[in-house]
């Protein structure tokens, strides 16, 4: 048995939210007051979570990306780490983090043989990343970016080009991997910030960026990426690093999909502009089996749309979410 859906595409990631809660306030995220938290017994148990991603596992999901809010934000977040380390059928754990609190915990993430870290992180201006995210917190981020990056942890960066906020900083933010073996990933906004489509002066799509950089860097040249990848990626002649930009709102990836994700609560999502299929908290919370969880995901994962365009107008038109309650 194996998780596929009726355009041949074979569902081996999962994005699990840990929880719905962060310690930023970023603009492109969440309203300044933040978003309303769910009661704490509506969240996912680290148990139910472990259960999840085991079934998941066992019909071919082997790459796990953790995610919140700020996962690290939640209690016992490394000792799920650690639970989750001994999945044998997961080839890859994966976390997202905006990297304000675990710089304490990068020994343990090593010795846990986590595979890669993303680290959010969109400027490289106190001030300006105090103004993106409403927090005073540069310094530990900053940090926490160069211990990542001595670590044997792999290291991304991920970058969301805001208009009129940080467009300016591109070409910085491609210099880093002259010296540094890390991804720079710069990501379309999108409109999941409690309120819906942000006005923009101008909109930085994925045309926009690439040509940008392209002015500054003439000889730019393509990597080849995963046929699942969320990024097209490129490097620099003679640069450590590379660079990739992910279209997350023109959504020029979506024929290669292998994802899935679930929410905190436990929301089923097969695409991120879907409203949710169905909540498998409930589903395990009424006594299902191991079972009655495979087969339906298998159902569900079925009937995954064809692209996030499809998804958003199944929808309707209330994108208002907060990408904190959706999962990164």
């Amino acid at each position: 048995m194996e998780l596929r859906d009726k355009f041949g595409r074979k569902i081996s990631y999962l994005r699990l939210a840990v929880t719905d809660r962060c310690n930023l306030r970023c603009q492109y995220c969440m309203p300044a007051k933040g978003i309303d938290i769910v009661d704490r017994k509506e969240l996912l148990s680290y148990k139910e979570m472990y259960r999840i991603t085991r079934v998941l596992s066992e019909l071919g999901v082997n790459k796990v990306r953790l995610t919140g809010g700020e996962p690290f934000v939640r209690k016992d977040f490394v000792n799920f780490l650690e639970s989750l380390s001994f999945n044998d059928k997961l080839d890859e754990i994966n976390i997202t983090t905006n990297g304000a609190l675990i710089s304490n915990y990068i020994d343990k993430l090593e010795a846990l043989n986590i595979n890669a870290i993303n680290l959010s992180i969109d400027s490289l201006h106190k001030e300006k990343f105090a103004t993106i995210t409403r927090r005073d917190v540069f310094e530990n981020v900053f940090d926490t970016f160069q211990k990542l990056e001595k670590s044997k942890l792999k290291l991304k960066l991920n970058v969301v080009v805001q208009s009129g906020f940080n467009t300016d900083e591109i070409i910085d933010f491609v210099e880093l991997s002259k010296e540094k073996d890390i991804a720079v990933r710069f990501i379309e906004e999108m409109p999941f910030n409690g309120k819906g489509q942000r006005d923009m002066a101008e909109l930085w799509d994925f045309n926009k960026i690439i040509n940008h950089i392209k002015n500054h860097f003439p000889e730019v040249e393509s990597v080849i990426s995963k046929k699942s990848s969320t990024s097209k990626n490129y490097k620099i002649p003679n640069y450590k690093g590379t660079f990739g930009i992910i279209p997350a709102f023109t959504r020029t990836i979506c024929n290669d999909c292998n994802r899935i994700r679930i929410t905190a609560t436990g929301m089923f999502k097969n695409c991120l502009f879907d409203g949710g299929v169905f909540n498998v908290r409930d589903f395990i919370r009424n006594g299902a089996s191991d079972d009655e969880l495979k087969e339906l995901f298998i159902k569900t994962v079925h009937h995954k749309p064809e692209n996030g365009f499809i998804a958003e107008a199944n929808r309707g038109n209330d994108i208002s979410e907060s990408m904190s309650t959706i999962g990164g």
